[in-house]
């Protein structure tokens, strides 16, 4: 069953959390990850607001997991790192 990822962002430092983007889009992908939705306008009706949201697609909660753990994705973290805020969450599609 496929599976959502979904990241809540606020972006302190843009340079850094560009590194970030850039290697992280490069891991998602090699993990069969597809972006749904990606810094695109959003309506805020509860809770906090986020600023940025991202929602990609993986072909399993499996997928999703090894992609965060993978070691390009790890690379990838360490430059959001103290330049973003974010919450994360894989969500199994019903």
């Amino acid at each position: 069953m496929s599976a959502l990822w979904i990241a809540h962002v606020d972006v302190s430092d843009a340079e850094s959390y560009g590194r970030y983007a850039k290697l992280a889009t490069e891991a998602i992908a090699a993990h069969g990850g597809a972006f749904l939705a990606r810094g695109s306008r959003t309506v805020h009706l509860e809770g906090r607001e986020w600023p940025r949201n991202v929602v990609a697609r993986f072909p399993s909660v499996e997928d999703a997991v090894a992609c965060y753990n993978s070691d390009l994705y790890q690379e990838a973290l360490s430059h959001a790192k103290g330049a973003a805020e974010r919450d994360l969450m894989v969500v199994e599609e019903s």
